[in-house]
Order: C-alpha cells, then structure tokens, then sequence
C-alpha cells in the first residue's frame, strides 16, 4: 500500500528550499534597495580593536597551554614511569599551544608539583587541565569566531584529559 500525504523527506526537503529562499532574497540588498557592501562594515577603529582583543586573548591562552605542558613535562621527568600514559596528552597539550601561537613564542615555564608520589602527580595534572579548560571557555565571549572555535575544541579537549587522567591516576601506583 502506497503513502499518501506529506512525508518526512518531503517536508524537509520543502523547508529546506523555503529556507534557501529566504537567505538568497535577502542576499541582495539593503533597506534602501541597494547591494551596497559598505553598508554595516567595520571601521578602523573596530578593526583595530578586535586584533588587539584576539592577540590578547591568544597570548593568555597560550600563556595557560604552556604551563599545563610544562606541568606534564614535569611530571613525567619526576615521575617516568607515567611518561607512557602522558605521552598523547602532552603531545596534544603541545599542539594546542603551536596552534594558539603560532609564531613560536613558545618558553617553557618551571613548575614545581607538591605531589610526593606518581598517582598524586597526574591527580594534580588532572586538575591542571580542568582549571586550563576553564580558562579556555571563559575566554570565549570575547574571542573573534575563527578563535572561539579553537579555544572551545581545546576546551572540550582538556575536559577529556582530565576525564582520562583521572582513570590514569587511579592505575597508577604511587
């Protein structure tokens, strides 16, 4: 027995069409009818401060990336044992920062953990990204699109490691 009446790939293909509609109509002008590209464009002035905002915003992220990697580099030169189990973390940790700066103004800083054993060394690791993830999305309000969308995936990111280290630390003897 055939279907009658509307179906499901019917209606979506029909709201697809009047959604496409809808964006093309509205592609071609202003209110006073013209296609005039300047109209809404940015002034130098805004320009200028939404660069300086990203460099900002790129700068402390990167900033917060690099003490987490030297955080790993840390702990698994105190501790090598764990240095297997860090190991795509802090590669990971180490892309995320190449991909914030770019230019390589990358320096390590010293940090010192005050965990005495392995397993309290990746739990304090573990804390490290939940406290870098944060970092990354209370930045995201005011990043420019192109780096919200990176600071959220290495947010989502770290929020992993830290899911992972966690269960890292708990095989992990001290």
């Amino acid at each position: 027995m055939r279907r009658t009446g509307t179906t499901r790939r019917g209606a979506l293909t029909a709201t697809g069409a009047i959604a496409m509609g809808a964006i093309l109509s509205g592609c071609g002008g202003n209110e006073d009818g013209e296609g005039s590209a300047r109209a809404g464009a940015p002034t130098a002035a805004e320009i200028a401060r939404a660069v300086r905002t990203e460099r900002r915003l790129r700068a402390s992220a990167a900033r917060t990336s690099l003490e987490l990697l030297a955080r790993y580099e840390h702990v698994v030169g105190a501790h090598p044992a764990t240095a297997a189990g860090l190991a795509p973390l802090r590669d990971a940790v180490r892309a995320h920062t190449r991909a914030l700066a770019p230019d390589g103004e990358q320096e390590l800083t010293s940090t010192r953990s005050r965990a005495t054993g392995a397993r309290a060394a990746v739990e304090e690791l573990a804390d490290a990204e939940r406290r870098a993830a944060d970092a990354h999305l209370a930045s995201l309000m005011e990043a420019p699109p192109e780096l919200a969308r990176l600071l959220a995936s290495i947010a989502a990111a770290g929020a992993a490691h830290a899911y992972l280290l966690t269960d890292l630390a708990k095989e992990t003897s001290s």
